[in-house]
């Protein structure tokens, strides 16, 4: 696997940086973290109220810690070389550590695809983060997923993506609008094609038909 040096912001060129996992980036913009400059001043102060040789060695490692930029960027999602999955998202973190992962602090925006790469399902939120060993990736904050097909949608604070097994689970408050009803829960697990699910606690809200309502 080749890894391209990471360049400045000022790099416009589109270009593509190969990660583990089946998936690969496309980016715009990159950069190092200014990591060094902060452990410096930080490094003054300690050293000036207390030799902590712990606490300077602890920043150190901080300062060394692999971690990457990037702006305006695109992944793909692969199983067995299909496409399983597409996502944008305006700026991205990745840290390699012992569980490497990728953060997208500014939101994300992903379009799940079937066997024929056929668009199913996508999804949004206002943050996101990607544990690639693990293939699990959680979403928080305004999410919101739609079954292309069906026009249903989902609204929670909290969803995980399992790419594993290919599904989605929350255990929090979820809200699904359907064409004649809207449903609540305390949570869900579903396929990512958000095409079957099952809400634990569920209520809902739907429209009675008058002449029914007349013949009962």
């Amino acid at each position: 696997m080749k890894k391209q040096q990471s360049e400045p912001l000022t790099k416009l060129e589109p270009k593509l940086l190969w990660i583990p996992a089946g998936s690969f980036i496309r980016l715009k913009h990159s950069g190092r973290s200014g990591f060094s400059i902060i452990i410096f001043f930080l490094f003054l102060s300690l050293v000036s109220c207390e030799n902590d040789i712990k606490t300077i060695n602890s920043l150190t490692m901080i300062d060394s810690l692999p971690l990457e930029y990037f702006r305006d960027i695109e992944v793909t999602y692969s199983d067995s070389g299909k496409i399983q999955a597409f996502l944008k998202s305006p700026y991205m973190i990745r840290v390699e550590s012992k569980d490497p992962f990728m953060e997208f602090p500014e939101g994300f925006q992903a379009i799940f695809y079937d066997s024929l790469h056929r668009p199913k399902s996508e999804i949004k939120a206002n943050y996101g983060i990607s544990y690639e060993d693990k293939k699990i990736m959680e979403a928080r904050n305004n999410v919101i997923v739609k079954n292309i097909e069906k026009g249903e949608r989902l609204d929670t604070e909290h969803l995980i993506w399992d790419r594993k097994k290919s599904t989605f689970y929350s255990d929090v408050f979820v809200k699904i609008t359907r064409a004649d009803e809207v449903l609540y829960g305390d949570g869900l697990t579903s396929d990512q094609n958000f095409d079957r699910y099952t809400i634990k606690n569920p209520t809902g809200e739907f429209e009675i038909n008058p002449d029914e309502e007349k013949n009962n």
